[in-house]
């Protein structure tokens, strides 16, 4: 059963977690509730709900019972008071960026927190941001900057995506080689539980051992647990020069190989260590007739690789104008080139040199979207095995429809792989299969079935297959604690 119909068909609430949410008064008293709230503009039924009633990739919609934009985190608090009281599920939605269809809200009340979308406070010698959870993360990237100050994460839904969707998912993006994910730059958080009380662990400590850590259940948790509505956030330095180069490897392990040779060399500098296949380059070329290719030859395994310089030693300007740390790269692939590892190689010398190279990679999305139908997944395996899984779901794939053609993108400095394939086969039951090669794979290489793009709906059935069945209990006792009518975010995450 394809997901749409899985979830239009009303077996979605076997997979509710506590109970199934029964609404006890019709439409039309809930968004008069509603209104009072927030006011009648701020509640959008029927045709104006629209534009929130579709997931990124248009691969399913829903028909919500209202959309609300409250503006306070008392107004979220208010809403939920009254779906809480009516038993009717509720879905917080931020930018709708997400993959995994955990904003599917049929007859549902979606919170969209856009308009909560204030920096309460940036903090330059606490190197902390006081942000609400509808901040736009390209927003909260600017505002850092005027301080000299950078927030890490980063993808290329960055104009979009907020904070709220960001934490919900504990996101990752192309610096957690450096930076880490999502989870491990939060300090603080406020959020709304499911009987509408206000959780406040705004805290701006690096240190707090007071029982149990609150933030970290409900970061990741994609809305199932409360609704996140503001976060203080970590704070770095900006890098004085960001030195960024493309470098052809004769091999995965060459290129991981040249990963901790410049881990090594920089000081742990490296920011992003980003794998695009000659099947990627290929799909960009044919998308944008302006593309150029990163060589004169193409090659096989292709790196994007940039490295932050902090000290004023590798990033002041010689007398001849050259960058120390772009020399000190240069000098390594040189050598590394002589040793065979690296094949070819170019070093960003000017700011658009740089903006071609990440425009590159950040077009991913759109170009999975250049033929139909299409599988994606995103899994993460250890770093020295990244060359195995490629090998294996290669392999397996093309057993099951040897007609499929790749287009896999991969933040290698991490281990995550974000596989992307265009089948020949129009049978939902080979994409499926496919898929769950794929998941099998890194499984059986000590990885995760996800590594960031969250499960929604469309994971829940690797979470059955795949998690530990303890973990799963442990995390439905959560949930119906702390949500006993089922009501937050309903049947998604928790299989």
């Amino acid at each position: 059963m394809r997901q749409v119909d899985f979830l239009k068909s009303g077996l979605a609430s076997k997979f509710a977690q506590g109970n199934t949410p029964l609404m006890k008064q019709n439409p039309s008293e809930t968004a008069d509730q509603l209104k009072r709230v927030v006011g009648g503009k701020y509640v959008l039924t029927g045709q104006d709900a629209r534009p929130w009633g579709r997931d990124w990739y248009e691969n399913a919609t829903w028909s919500p019972l209202a959309v609300v934009r409250p503006g306070s985190t008392d107004e979220v608090a208010a809403i939920v008071r009254i779906a809480h009281d009516s038993k009717i599920p509720v879905v917080p939605v931020s930018g709708n960026t997400g993959l995994s269809k955990g904003t599917h809200a049929e007859d549902s009340i979606m919170i969209s927190l856009g308009r909560m979308s204030r920096i309460r406070e940036i903090r330059p010698s606490g190197r902390v941001a006081v942000v609400e959870a509808g901040v736009v993360l390209s927003n909260l990237h600017d505002a850092a900057e005027e301080h000299g100050l950078i927030f890490p994460v980063t993808f290329g839904a960055r104009g979009s995506a907020m904070i709220g969707g960001i934490l919900s998912t504990n996101a990752g993006g192309s610096n957690v080689v450096r930076y880490g994910s999502t989870r491990g730059l939060c300090l603080g958080i406020e959020a709304v539980l499911p009987d509408g009380r206000i959780l406040d662990l705004m805290s701006t400590m690096h240190k707090d051992n007071s029982g149990y850590d609150l933030r970290d259940l409900l970061i990741g948790a994609e809305g199932t647990l409360g609704i996140i509505t503001a976060a203080v956030v970590k704070l770095f330095a900006k890098p004085r020069a960001y030195v960024t180069a493309m470098a052809a490897t004769s091999s995965l392990d060459g290129a991981l190989s040249l990963l901790h040779i410049l881990q090594s060399e920089t000081g742990g500098a490296v920011e992003a260590f980003e794998l695009m296949p000659d099947t990627f380059i290929e799909a960009h070329l044919k998308r944008f007739s302006d593309a150029r290719t990163p060589f004169k030859d193409m090659h096989e395994i292709n790196i994007m690789i940039e490295i932050g310089a902090l000290s004023r030693r590798d990033a002041s300007p010689s007398d001849d104008g050259s960058i120390p740390m772009a020399d000190a790269l240069e000098e390594i692939l040189a050598r590394e080139c002589e040793s065979g590892t690296v094949l070819d190689a170019v070093v960003a010398r000017s700011e658009a040199q740089r903006r071609e190279m990440w425009a590159r990679r950040e077009s991913a999305a759109e170009l999975s979207l250049l033929y139909k139908p299409m599988i994606h997944n995103d899994v993460a395996v250890p770093l020295d095995r990244v060359d195995d899984l490629l090998n294996r779901i290669r392999t397996r794939a093309t057993e099951l429809d040897p007609g499929i053609r790749f287009l896999n993108v991969a933040h290698l400095g991490d281990g995550n792989l974000h596989f992307t394939a265009w089948p020949e086969s129009g049978d939902p039951k080979t994409h499926e299969a496919i898929n769950l090669a794929v998941e099998e794979e890194a499984i059986s290489l000590g990885g995760s079935f996800s590594a960031e793009h969250g499960i929604g709906i469309s994971k829940l059935h690797s979470m059955t297959r795949h998690k530990n069945p303890v973990a799963i209990d442990v995390m439905r006792t959560l949930k119906n604690a702390l949500d006993p009518h089922g009501i937050m975010n309903p049947g998604k995450v928790v299989p």
